[in-house]
């Protein structure tokens, strides 16, 4: 499904509620909250809105509204030992506060991302609460059900890891519940989202019962894969819920078992348009260029524009760090696919990457890079936020860490000999835009043989998730949960980190401020030192 419908209307009915009994009458010849599910194009209309909340990062709340950028790159990788903030140092400086632990409740993106997913929550209660008067089949309404139960899910798992436990509502939000709201805690929060997963598996279709039109949408593979990343975190930061890596296993087990997926041939063709929705893809964002400019953007993202070279059409954000960089064997074809720098060619256009005056590490985030759309503010490229590469790799570190070595090792090298495999990027030579071949000696990229055990084989499954998932956003929550997060950062922010921090029962968890207004307004708990 390469574009989730918006209905502005629907919007305004869900995000303003009437609270006197005048306002509470049903107007006449006009769809309601009450109605609007009477028709069954509406009721996909209501899904599809709650997909849409995913792609807000441009900066609008949907309605036209400005709310800052607010890019899960920011937090993923800036936040990590992956990336700097990137374009020059004056440049949306609200960024860099975040990377030093020093933004203030009224920061930007906070301010956008807490806005943007508080919308999906409610968008997805709005569709469980009304569903079942739908005048459609069973199975439709159990599939819709089973994607609301995902997004919410996925709204509320965004928003536990980036400000701790969060008020928990399992329907749309009610007048009297204003200002009168308590956070829960993490535990209590990842169980939350735990129980919408294990309905969305119960609910929702394999990827191959899809027609094509509605590749896109959640599958049980995808709800299969957030509940093991979920349980996962908890692992190495909060685990008073009990979870095992036996449990981790077991879901990564029956998505590598259920024949839905598999590695994209070519590493280098993955985030390419020819693989949208292919046979890696387990969830990814929707977008499609359009002819928008600045504004409400329906279709396409932004998140191009942000990141690309600033001497050609981007802004020059995410810069990938000379420490990623090293983290690369000798001659691993990924690493021409996750950075570039001065002189790189791109697309069959050489690079000029103005470091240090437009740039902060000297490298820009290759995964991102694209041929400048016809507006560069609608670009169509999709988000990949889970490939299979992942659920390999989750497989491998819980059945290592639960004495499967031997299966951990087999996992594992499927991702090494498909990197080893791989071509050059796109257009890696001037004036072309093939995929030419790496030639790299035979002896690159060998497998992980069974001498290497132990908390070796722990480690070696850690530094295949940096070099085969880096710059996809997912380093700064691996530090965390490994506990070695602190001890990357020095000095003043060192201090910052560990005094914004929740003590979980296994790692510090640190967290951003709520935002001043929700505080003052929800009479919400903030966040430690803030």
């Amino acid at each position: 499904m390469k574009k989730y419908n918006f209905l502005s209307l629907l919007v305004a009915g869900m995000l303003l509620q009437g609270c006197s009994d005048f306002l509470d009458k049903e107007p006449l010849g006009r769809e309601t909250d009450t109605n609007y599910f009477s028709d069954s194009t509406n009721t996909l209309l209501a899904i599809n809105a709650a997909y849409d909340v995913a792609s807000y990062d441009e900066g609008n709340d949907g309605l036209g509204n400005y709310l800052p950028h607010n890019y899960e790159w920011m937090f993923g990788d800036v936040l990590s030992d992956d990336a700097e903030k990137g374009s020059t140092a004056s440049d949306f400086i609200d960024i860099q506060h975040l990377k030093e632990w020093r933004a203030l409740p009224v920061n930007g993106p906070v301010s956008g991302v807490w806005g943007n997913l508080w919308i999906g929550v409610y968008r997805s209660n709005w569709v469980l609460k009304n569903i079942e008067t739908a005048p459609i089949s069973e199975t439709l309404k159990s599939r819709i059900k089973g994607e609301a139960h995902f997004l919410r899910a996925y709204y509320y798992f965004y928003l536990v890891r980036l400000f701790g436990g969060m008020p928990l509502f399992s329907e749309p939000v009610k007048t009297s519940e204003y200002a009168a709201t308590t956070r829960s805690t993490l535990a209590e929060t990842y169980a939350f989202i735990e129980a919408d997963l294990q309905q969305a598996i119960t609910l929702l279709p394999e990827k191959n019962q899809y027609a094509a039109p509605d590749l896109g949408r959640a599958t049980k593979g995808a709800a299969r894969g957030y509940l093991a990343r979920a349980i996962m975190y908890q692992l190495g930061m909060d685990n008073t819920n009990n979870h095992t890596w036996q449990q981790v296993y077991d879901l990564t087990e029956a998505i590598t078992q259920s024949g839905q997926y598999g590695l994209t041939a070519n590493y280098a063709a993955i985030f390419d348009e020819i693989s949208e929705n292919n046979t890696e893809s387990l969830f990814e964002i929707q977008a499609k260029e359009s002819g928008q400019t600045w504004g409400p953007i329906k279709t396409g993202t932004t998140n191009n524009v942000i990141q690309n070279n600033r001497a050609t059409w981007g802004w020059g954000f995410n810069n990938p760090t000379t420490d990623l960089a090293d983290e690369f064997e000798a001659n691993d074809p990924r690493k021409a696919m996750t950075i570039y720098g001065n002189g790189y060619i791109l697309f069959g256009v050489r690079q000029t990457v103005n470091f240090p005056d437009e740039n902060m590490t000297g490298y820009l985030n290759r995964k991102t890079a694209i041929v400048q759309p016809a507006q560069a503010s609608a670009s169509g490229q999709n988000i990949r936020k889970m490939r299979y590469a992942e659920i390999l790799l989750m497989k491998a570190e819980a059945a290592a860490r639960s004495g499967n070595e031997a299966e951990a090792r087999t996992a594992l090298n499927m991702v090494r000999q498909r990197a080893k495999r791989s071509t050059l990027p796109k257009g890696s030579k001037e004036g072309t835009a093939t995929y030419d071949p790496t030639n790299i000696p035979a002896t690159a990229l060998p497998d992980v043989s069974a001498t290497v055990t132990g908390t070796a084989l722990v480690q070696a499954i850690l530094h295949e998730r940096r070099v085969e998932l880096g710059m996809e956003h997912l380093r700064f929550w691996d530090q965390v949960r490994n506990g070695t997060y602190m001890n990357s950062l020095s000095g003043e922010i060192k201090t910052r980190a560990q005094q914004h921090s929740v003590a979980g029962s296994v790692n510090p968890v640190p967290v951003l401020p709520i935002p001043l207004n929700e505080v003052q307004t929800w009479g919400l708990q903030q966040n430690p030192g803030y």
